[in-house]
């Protein structure tokens, strides 16, 4: 089993960080203020840890991004760009503007010609970045149970051994993935997160996932 480190402490985070414990990996949770995560590592037992974003870069074997889509780069920096060289990233953000949805639909502040993940692969080129977890809700992102059967993770990146790696890990956690190429498929994959939350933002509701339906 590996060690997780997962950045953020925000529901998402938490999320993340006790699926990985129900599977067996030891978790360090990361966040600038690690005192405010006392009370989750009580609950969480021996193989749960808190510290900083730095102190995270280094220990995890894993890392999972977990924060604001506008902190990412700063908390990719505060990890450590020589620290994270050669590790797989998990990156579940989204480039989500600070601006009101309009008509149920978010506002981004990249474009269709960039994803915020290019943009993070770039700023630490060692890391091996996989996007997922970015096009579902948090309570489906662990065991998610729909009627339809296991809804699929989108997944891209430009190391095949870590998207090898991020795909077992998904597996675990109940879905079925589905791998779009290189980093430059986060383009079409983060505005899923978009579609996705147009019925919740519409008042249809937030009990749903996307599945790839394959001849």
């Amino acid at each position: 089993m590996s060690k997780v480190s997962v950045l953020g402490s925000g529901q998402v985070g938490e999320i993340l960080s006790n699926g990985f414990l129900k599977y067996g990996h030891e978790v360090l949770r990361a966040s600038r203020e690690p005192n405010k995560l006392a009370e989750w590592q009580a609950k969480a037992g021996a193989r749960a840890k808190t510290g900083t974003f730095a102190e995270g870069g280094v220990w995890g074997d894993i890392i999972v991004l977990a924060v604001k889509g506008s902190a990412a780069e700063a908390v990719v920096e505060a990890a450590g760009i020589e620290q994270l060289s050669g590790k797989l990233i998990l990156d579940t953000t989204n480039p989500i503007a600070d601006q009101p949805p309009e008509n149920g639909v978010l506002r981004f502040f990249t474009d269709l010609n960039q994803s915020l993940m290019e943009r993070l692969q770039k700023k630490a080129p060692g890391a091996r970045f996989v996007k997922a977890f970015s096009c579902v809700g948090g309570p489906f992102m662990v065991d998610p149970q729909l009627p339809g059967g296991p809804p699929t993770m989108f997944i891209c990146g430009n190391d095949a051994g870590a998207k090898a790696e991020a795909t077992q890990l998904l597996k675990t956690f109940g879905w079925d993935v589905a791998d779009m190429g290189k980093a430059e498929g986060a383009r079409a994959i983060e505005p899923l997160c978009m579609l996705w939350c147009i019925p919740g933002l519409s008042g249809g509701g937030w009990s749903h996932a996307f599945k790839l339906l394959r001849a």
